[in-house]
């Protein structure tokens, strides 16, 4: 890469959705770093608005095929924050095991297909079939095996039909909870092997100081299901104060709003969250992090990929013992009672593989959503990943062209961007002939925006 030398991805391959890298540099100056996000806004947002408000898991978890339980487990929180429901201890229990089924799932998804075809010079994971069939065929009995968790709980591999607010609509029996559990024990050696795999990775050498958020749970269990959003530079928020600790604002080259917090960008996802609660691990993801050469010190992006590797570990031992309790009181659980008929606001967070996941509702008293906002754990992460681009380039200056390009498309794909879910629309509003609109490009924020 020269002094004057322009580099144009059309589009970043091995990502969820369609993005382009733009970087454009000028007499040894940065002159432009982009990640643009080029699709259409989704509405996802005015599809809740009158509906009833037991319909918004099942609306909101068609978000995303790979985050559709983060989705519905966000959802019906927020719902049930808002009619003042407090859900039983067992309803949380099958809860937090479907979410360990959707990030093994989703983790595998990134690690071996989207990920390891870079680590072994292959354009996709298609020529690895034939080159590295064991990795291939690992990857594809366990992620099986994750979608089997999300069948047996949520009634389908993807998108749950059975979050309702209070309780779940199915109970798995016991036979398919001791299935569940006599197959996730049989997965050991894949587990052990593909962290053996990823143990082998020397990863590009790049570290920058980004905040990191979490929502962490307090009950001190690893963060999953949401809690107060944590940060590494010290404020804790309320779930109800998510505003202040990620903000949304527009910019013209992206249908994707980014966030900043008080200092600037954030970063959300495996690494953050390891950063914050890596104490919090169980003693077979902390054997794995120590496989993994994997520090809590490090801000090197591409290290999502082994904190990755570690909550994949830490989702399947979880997933055992969370069989086992319930199989120790396999009846179903009385639906949790309302307390706030009349509805008011409720914000559900969870944490999902890519991050910080955020609904905020409002329910009327007619049981029907007045309001709704969505804030994508991609969306938030998109200001962090421009700046570790722009970290990033000097540092390839006479490189030939493709392994800049190479290495910059392994930059965005290390935060496993999950695109088509991060371009969505907060609120419109009329005001006369004039129209507000926050879905991207140009356009002021409305009254009820960050």
């Amino acid at each position: 890469m020269g002094k004057g030398t322009s580099i144009s991805v059309h589009h970043v391959t091995r990502v969820e959705g369609h993005g382009n890298i733009v970087v454009d540099l000028r007499d040894g100056t940065l002159q432009r770093c982009e990640l643009q996000i080029v699709e259409s806004p989704r509405f996802f947002e005015a599809l809740l608005k009158d509906r009833p408000h037991d319909e918004a898991p099942r609306i909101t978890c068609r978000i995303c095929g790979i985050c559709s339980v983060g989705h519905a487990t966000a959802s019906i929180q927020a719902v049930e924050a808002a009619l003042g429901i407090v859900p039983g201890p067992k309803t949380r229990t099958l809860r937090r095991l479907n979410m360990c089924g959707e990030w093994l799932q989703s983790h595998v998804l990134h690690a071996y297909f989207l990920v390891a075809p870079d680590l072994f010079q292959a354009p996709s994971v298609i020529p690895l079939a034939s080159s590295h069939p064991e990795i291939v065929k690992r990857a594809l009995r366990l992620k099986a095996l994750a979608n089997e968790i999300c069948y047996a709980i949520g009634g389908r591999h993807v998108m749950p039909i059975s979050y309702l607010p209070g309780t779940m609509g199915h109970w798995p029996p016991p036979a398919t909870l001791e299935t569940l559990r006599a197959r996730l024990l049989a997965a050991r050696p894949d587990v052990e092997a593909t962290v053996e795999l990823f143990a082998t990775i020397e990863w590009p050498a790049f570290e920058q100081e980004i905040e990191a958020l979490a929502a962490l749970e307090e009950d001190g269990s690893y963060p999953m299901m949401g809690g107060p959003i944590h940060s590494s530079r010290g404020p804790v928020f309320a779930p109800g104060a998510y505003r202040e600790a990620s903000a949304e604002h527009l910019v013209e080259h992206s249908a994707a709003k980014h966030t900043r917090g008080a200092n600037g960008p954030v970063r959300v996802g495996a690494l953050a969250r390891y950063q914050l609660a890596h104490e919090r691990l169980g003693p077979a993801a902390k054997k794995a992090a120590a496989a993994l050469k994997l520090s809590p010190a490090s801000r090197n992006p591409f290290h999502t990929t082994p904190a990755q590797v570690v909550e994949s570990v830490q989702a399947w031992d979880e997933a055992i013992t969370l069989c086992e309790r319930l199989l120790a009181d396999p009846a179903p659980e009385e639906r949790a009672p309302v307390t706030r008929p009349r509805g008011g606001v409720g914000v559900g967070l969870a944490e999902v593989p890519r991050g910080t996941l955020i609904h905020d509702y409002e329910v009327g008293s007619d049981g029907r959503i007045v309001r709704a906002n969505c804030v994508i754990p991609t969306g938030q992460n998109l200001a962090a990943i421009e700046a570790d681009m722009r970290a990033f380039v000097p540092g390839l200056v006479g490189k030939p062209r493709e392994q800049i390009t190479r290495l910059m498309e392994m930059l965005v794909r290390a935060y496993d961007p999950c695109i088509s879910c991060a371009v969505h629309l907060l609120d419109v509003s009329f005001v006369g002939d004039e129209r507000h609109d926050t879905a991207g490009g140009a356009g002021a924020p409305t009254p009820d925006g960050p």
